[in-house]
């Protein structure tokens, strides 16, 4: 296992391919690049979204290669924040719901693998008690290994950032890892993407609790809970998560 400081080194690194990326944004007339951060807030997410659309129009490869690095790189150094829902007010739903599961699950995996080669036994010496209670379920699970690893995502029993970093630690393969992320975290994925499409459209938070929104908000919940209770219908049959 390689040391711990490539971790930071491989963040330091990231940090300023996006650097680079941010400052080299093409010319636009009007657009205002003071909004281009990572969003804190409502406002924050507004301006972004609108920011990134106005580019969009002349420049997308430019704005895809933006977006996509940025994703990767909360993803793989488990960083929170409201990014996310910028996916769907950029792309719309149906463009930006497999783009967002198809960055998720390549995200996971680069964390997957940073902990493998570089953090393993961090991991364990940090989390001993939630990586043994982890690997007695993967153990009693492993004659459906890929059918926990979804109800894991449907239904966490530790945060997605441990499942992640934990993995390798409890020998879960790659290939199951990354198409459990892809497929687990669809319904996550659906719900944010489609969550951000109407946001764009909504000029202050008071728009959020209208009556039309929260009904819309409600449908997108229904659907996407329809996996996650397929999956626990077959955990009474086949998992062992008690």
């Amino acid at each position: 296992m390689g040391s711990i400081l490539w971790v930071p080194l491989a963040f330091l690194i990231s940090g300023i391919w996006l650097y680079v990326l941010s400052i080299n944004l093409p010319e636009h007339t009007g657009s205002d690049r003071s909004a281009l951060k990572f969003p804190r807030n409502f406002d924050d997410l507004t301006a972004l979204a609108s920011l990134l659309k106005d580019y969009k129009s002349d420049n997308m490869q430019y704005v895809m290669l933006l977006f996509c690095s940025a994703y990767l790189f909360k993803q793989t150094f488990a960083i929170p924040g409201s990014f996310f829902m910028v996916r769907g007010a950029l792309f719309g739903t149906w463009r930006a719901f497999p783009l967002a599961s198809l960055l998720t699950a390549c995200g996971a995996t680069c964390c997957y693998l940073l902990s493998q080669f570089f953090g393993k036994s961090y991991i364990e010496k940090f989390f001993p008690e939630k990586v043994q209670f982890m690997q007695k379920k993967v153990t009693d699970n492993m004659d459906s290994l890929f059918f926990f690893l979804l109800f894991l995502r449907l239904f966490p029993m530790s945060p997605n950032w441990f499942l992640n970093m934990a993995s390798p630690i409890l020998d879960v393969p790659v290939h199951l890892f990354f198409l459990s992320v892809l497929i687990g975290l669809m319904p996550y994925n659906f719900i944010c993407v489609q969550t951000g499409s109407m946001l764009s459209e909504i000029t202050s938070l008071d728009g959020i609790f209208t009556k039309e929104t929260t009904l819309k908000l409600f449908g997108i919940a229904t659907v996407a809970l329809l996996p996650g209770l397929l999956i626990n219908k077959l955990k009474e049959g086949r998992l062992k998560t008690n």
